[in-house]
């Protein structure tokens, strides 16, 4: 038996105050906000997802805002940097936007493409790459279209404590293609067309330590929940130890940390972002789950307001 996952379904992130979050993504990333929950396991922390129009898999980055956390180090054990992919020809307007918003950035060449590379108001690392692949993002805010709209992730890089372990899993485990190495990179692609890149940093970065500004978690794609129990049972046979089925409400999870210490997800695409609200209101207002409904006034009385808004043009 081998498998192959389509890619990266979501990336999870911890960062400080809500709507500075929601500000820099929403505002000027452009992606919608498309779902606002509670953290399942610390319902006093908001769950904020933010994608394309749709909210489909390989497309979704969400944060846990954590205002009063300490900061966190980026560092082995951790997806180091996000890569979001948009449309060809769309590279001069990014420029542009993040001189608009005075987001610093550098530009760079991996693997023959040019790079944007800055980070969130909370210190995460992000690069936008031009890619041909991958269908346009539909959703039109704050003056940014489909013809330059992130579509979604591009890929990540990880940094990890034991770097041919790691490549190890991509490769036999994960299904990933081998693409080839470049300086101390490596490059793995996936079957998917977005969320499909991943590149693997071969030398140490020095040990992270979690906290705002960095990533918690990357989530792998399983098309439902049989082939999510497939994935279960095909990674533990490969000496990982695998959590149980965790129910997430918008997909199933499953969790495990490979030998270089980076959390790994498996999650389902099922059911998805619309089905307890519509796909038109889809992150306007607080959802909670069923088990934690009856708690409503007191959650809402803990979480802090922010509100989606367009920024200076």
């Amino acid at each position: 038996m081998s498998k192959k996952t389509m890619g990266i379904h979501h990336i999870t992130a911890i960062v400080g105050h809500p709507q500075e979050n929601v500000d820099f993504y929403a505002g000027v990333l452009g992606l919608r906000l498309v779902k606002q929950t509670v953290n399942f396991d610390d319902p006093g922390t908001y769950h904020l997802y933010f994608g394309n129009e749709g909210g489909k898999p390989g497309t979704i980055i969400t944060f846990f805002p954590w205002p009063n956390a300490h900061q966190g180090t980026i560092g082995d054990g951790q997806v180091g940097v996000t890569s979001y992919a948009v449309p060809e020809g769309a590279m001069s307007f990014w420029e542009q936007r993040l001189e608009h918003f005075k987001v610093p950035f550098i530009k760079m060449e991996r693997f023959g493409e040019q790079y944007l590379e800055f980070d969130d108001p909370h210190g995460l690392h992000l690069e936008i790459v031009e890619r041909e692949e991958g269908e346009p993002n539909s959703w039109d805010f704050g003056g940014i279209d489909s013809n330059v709209a992130i579509k979604g992730f591009g890929g990540a890089t990880l940094l990890s404590a034991r770097p041919d372990q790691t490549a190890e899993l991509l490769e036999k485990v994960m299904g990933l293609e081998f693409v080839g190495k470049e300086g101390d990179i490596a490059r793995y692609r996936s079957v998917g067309d977005l969320g499909n890149w991943i590149d693997l940093k071969l030398t140490s970065t020095g040990h992270g330590q979690m906290g705002v500004g960095t990533v918690h978690h990357i989530a792998w794609r399983a098309k439902d929940d049989q082939d999510q129990l497939d994935w279960k049972k095909y990674v533990e046979d490969n000496g990982y130890r695998v959590t149980p089925v965790q129910d997430r409400n918008y997909f199933n999870a499953i969790y495990f940390r490979e030998h270089g210490e980076i959390l790994f997800e498996i999650a389902t695409d099922p059911p998805g972002f619309a089905h307890d609200e519509s796909q038109e209101t889809m992150g306007q207002h607080l959802m909670l789950p069923s088990q934690y409904e009856p708690h409503r006034s007191e959650i809402e009385e803990v979480l802090l307001p922010f509100e989606v808004r367009e920024l200076d043009q």
